[in-house]
This record gives structure tokens, sequence and C-alpha cells, in this order.
């Protein structure tokens, strides 16, 4: 068997569920226009530099879910994916995804954006697997604080090896593992793998995909 694995944001999707989370929470009216999409820019503009500190980025994100109850956040969620995030949806990365899951491979999506957000969105693609950076929840509700090790850079790895040894499952296990993304932030999880592709890459990792005859994949 094969193991796909999948980045979500301008992978799977034509855009950034992250960010665009947040330019929805203000257009809804949620929260502060001025003092948040300044913000929310500034971290985006790191993590395209792969200079994000994602501890940081989490909790500033998180304030949101801290503040609000589950029920009102599931509500906000719903209409958010269904109004931002099903528009998103790229035909090609759906097809992708049917390809590797009518050949058998066991499918995963590995994405920094919060497990809140993306979970739902997984399922929109049949993917029931999905880690994400976690949300701590205590009765029930959010705490603000991230849980455990954000799945972003070298992180990615460390989530996909917790995840595989929970399934009592080794990388070696599978015949190949392919693992799909845009970002050179995710070179760490891209060299792991058997088959890394670039999907709709940046200019970094476009760069390092020609230099190791890396396949590239345009899915727009």
């Amino acid at each position: 068997m094969n193991l796909a694995i999948f980045d979500l944001d301008n992978t799977l999707l034509n855009g950034d569920s992250d960010y665009n989370w947040g330019i929805y929470l203000v257009k809804r009216g949620f929260l502060d226009e001025k003092k948040y999409k300044a913000q929310n820019q500034k971290f985006f503009e790191e993590y395209q530099a792969g200079k994000l500190d994602i501890f940081a980025f989490a909790e500033f994100q998180f304030q949101f879910l801290k503040n609000n109850t589950r029920q009102f956040l599931n509500d906000v969620r719903s209409d958010y994916i269904e109004e931002i995030i099903k528009p998103m949806i790229l035909k090609k990365a759906v097809d992708l995804v049917r390809q590797h899951e009518n050949s058998g491979d066991r499918l995963l999506i590995i994405t920094a954006t919060n497990s809140f957000i993306t979970r739902p969105i997984g399922k929109l693609f049949g993917i029931d697997e999905v880690i994400g950076t976690d949300p701590e929840e205590y009765l029930g509700e959010f705490t603000g604080k991230v849980k455990g090790m954000p799945s972003y850079k070298e992180g990615k790895v460390s989530r996909l090896f917790d995840w595989l040894e929970g399934k009592n499952l080794k990388i070696e296990d599978f015949d190949k593992t392919f693992f799909y993304s845009d970002s050179h932030n995710d070179l760490a999880l891209l060299e792991e793998v058997t088959n890394p592709i670039v999907v709709n890459g940046d200019k970094i990792l476009l760069e390092k995909a020609q230099e190791n005859n890396w396949p590239i994949l345009n899915l727009r």
C-alpha cells in the first residue's frame, strides 16, 4: 500500500484557509478590521518568507476560538466553509485525490493550519485523516493555547511520525509515500518521502524541485 499525503492551502485549495478565515471573521464583524488585518498580513508575509513564529501565530488565531462558545464557533465555521472554502476547491485537486483513492492508497492531509478549520475541509475531499496545528481544549472549550507540536516545517515530520506510531505503522511499511505541497516551508517533509511532488509551487520550492528533478504540477 502507498501513503498519499497532501498539504492543504494553495495545494488542494486555490488559496489559504487560515488567512481567509481571519479575513472572513473581519468581514462578519467579529474582529476589529484595522487591528486584525494588519497583524494577519504580517504573519502571512512571515510565513511566505519562511520566518513565521508558529506559536505566536497560532495563539493570535486562537484568541477568537478562546473568546467564543463551541456552538457559536461551529456555526461560524460552517458558514465559512460554505461561503469561502467550497469555491476554493480545485477540481484537478479533487481528481488527484480520487486517483490515489482508486489506487487503494491511504490518504492524509498535513497542514500548518489549525485542525478546527481543516478537519471538516478534509472531509470535502473525502479525507478523514487530517493533521493540523491543534488548539488546546478544556472542558469542551478552547483555551487559546497550542496543544503539542504545531504541524509546521520540521513539525510536519514529527507529527507524521507520531501519527504513524499511533497507528502501529512505520513509514517503511508503505511501498511509496507521496507528498504534494506548494511551499518551501514543507521541504523537511518533501525530503522525507519517496515521492515528493510540487504543486502550484512558490519560487524557492520550484528552484529546489528543478535541482532535484522532482515532478511539478499545476492544479489551478
